[in-house]
């Protein structure tokens, strides 16, 4: 088979398979803000299958651009230093979710001001969505030609070390998306699917480079009816509705890290 062709079947179905693993193991999960991210050991092992199915379909392009001048495992190392800069990404998310935890907040609390907090965080990234940050790293990902012609760096290390860069300019494109995807529920499935939808729209669509702008409204206006209506918000499970035990799979028990 043609390099191409076996580089998209890879990036594609490595995807396919994140999303199914995904969707298997986190159907019943979603407790909504705040939901328990588990031990260390489970929430990385689920947090690199998310991104795997979130964020392989908007990179397709950049791999087959950088398979076009390179080999197919040169292109697989590439691939996984793009996601070892995510796993960085949500190690650090889980060491702040832990320390909030620890210094047990009460105003956080869904009760108290959980509401008028998850509101001003999806508010907060609509505003990231307006900032030169954004539009640089945005930039970098919807140039895959470029990008591989003015950064290329030959060999195996090269390959893992240009994998990383690209994940840092895709980290700064999506904090923002993730942003929400954290005040409202982590391990909830119809936000993880709309923010990987839009994160694809905004780096592979022909329109995507107009879409921040937009975006930005409509997560402040979502911002403010989570914190003034979340019981009216579709696709929100309010902290308070969900089962008190989500279950999980006996084999990924959270806790056991």
């Amino acid at each position: 088979m043609p390099l191409r062709p076996r580089i998209a079947a890879l990036v594609l179905g490595g995807a396919l398979v994140a999303w199914i693993v995904t969707i298997e193991r986190m159907r019943g999960m979603d407790a909504g803000p705040g939901t328990d991210l588990g031990g260390l050991g489970w929430f990385l092992g689920l947090w690199v299958t998310m991104m795997a199915a979130m964020m392989l379909p908007s990179a397709a392009p950049m791999a087959l651009f950088f398979g076009h001048v390179s080999t197919a495992r040169r292109t697989a190392i590439f691939l996984a230093g793009y996601l070892v800069t995510w796993t960085a990404y949500g190690l650090v998310a889980f060491g702040l979710y832990r320390a909030i935890r620890a210094f047990d907040v009460g105003f956080l609390a869904w009760e108290e001001r959980g509401p008028l907090v998850a509101g001003a965080a999806i508010a907060l990234a609509g505003v990231y969505q307006l900032t030169p940050l954004k539009n640089v790293c945005l930039g970098h990902c919807r140039a895959p030609l470029h990008y591989v012609r003015s950064r290329w760096r030959g060999g195996p290390l090269g390959a893992l070390g240009m994998g990383l860069e690209q994940g840092l300019f895709c980290v700064g494109c999506c904090s923002g998306l993730m942003l929400i995807l954290f005040a409202l529920g982590a391990m909830s499935l119809v936000w993880m699917a709309l923010i990987a939808g839009l994160i694809f729209a905004e780096k592979v669509l022909p329109f995507g480079a107009r879409l921040p702008a937009a975006l930005a409204v409509c997560f402040v206006v979502l911002g403010a009816w989570v914190a003034a209506a979340p019981g009216s918000v579709p696709g929100l499970t309010e902290p308070d509705e969900a089962p008190p035990n989500p279950p999980r799979r006996a084999s990924h028990r959270p806790g056991s890290s």
